[in-house]
C-alpha cells in the first residue's frame, strides 16, 4: 500500500473510531484488496471445495470489524492485525461447524509446511492450530499474538513488532520458539 494511502487509511479509522459513519463507508474501497489477500492466503491452507470463498471470507470479516464496539484503531497495521484475528475465528468456527456436521470426519490438514516453516503432524486442522495456540496463548500471550499476526495476517516481523511494541529480533526470536511449541503441542494432540 502506497504512503499516502496507508496515511489515509490510518486517519479514516481514527475517524471512524471517534465515531464518523462515512469514515467506515470510505475505508472499504481502501482496505479490500489488502482484506482480499488475506483472506486469499488463509483460503490457500483450505480445501479447494471450502463452503467460504475468498470474497464471502472478507465480506463476514468486514461485518464482524464494522459491528465491533469500542475499538481505537490505532492505525492500518492494528486494523490488518485484528481483521486477520476475525477471520482466524470465522475459519475456525466454520470448521467446527463442518467437525460437528461430519462427527469429525474430512476436515483437512493445514499447510504449516509452507505458513509455518515446520513440519505439520498429519492430519492437523484449523481447529487443532486454534487451540494449539490457545494453549500457547495461556503460557506466553505474546508469542502466540506472533503467530497470528505472522501466520494469520502475514504481518512481516517490523509490522509485528510495531504492533506489539517490541524490536524485529525480538518478533523473529519469538515466532522460531513459536513455531517450536506449536508443532510438540500439535503432535501430542490425538489425530
Amino acid at each position: 500500500m502506497p504512503q499516502r494511502s496507508t496515511h489515509v487509511v490510518t486517519a479514516l479509522l481514527r475517524a471512524w473510531s471517534d465515531g464518523d459513519p462515512e469514515a467506515q463507508d470510505e475505508l472499504f474501497p481502501l482496505v479490500y484488496g489488502e482484506l482480499k489477500r488475506l483472506a486469499r492466503r488463509r483460503m490457500a491452507a483450505e480445501r479447494p471445495w471450502h463452503a467460504l470463498q475468498a470474497t464471502a471470507l472478507v465480506n463476514e470479516a468486514y461485518l464482524r470489524l464494522v459491528d465491533i464496539r469500542r475499538v481505537r484503531w490505532e492505525d492500518r497495521v492494528h486494523f490488518f492485525a485484528v481483521a486477520a484475528r476475525v477471520m482466524r475465528r470465522i475459519l475456525v468456527d466454520e470448521a467446527r461447524a463442518r467437525r460437528t456436521r461430519k462427527r469429525g470426519g474430512g476436515v483437512p490438514p493445514v499447510s504449516l509446511d509452507r505458513d509455518l516453516g515446520v513440519a505439520a503432524p498429519p492430519g492437523t486442522d484449523i481447529v487443532d492450530l486454534h487451540d494449539a495456540l490457545t494453549s500457547l496463548s495461556a503460557v506466553d500471550p505474546r508469542k502466540a499474538r506472533v503467530v497470528e499476526m505472522r501466520f494469520f495476517s502475514g504481518l512481516t516481523a517490523e509490522e509485528t513488532a510495531v504492533v506489539l511494541s517490541v524490536s524485529p529480533e525480538t518478533v523473529q526470536r519469538d515466532w522460531r520458539l513459536a513455531k517450536v511449541w506449536l508443532l510438540r503441542e500439535l503432535k501430542r494432540m490425538p489425530t
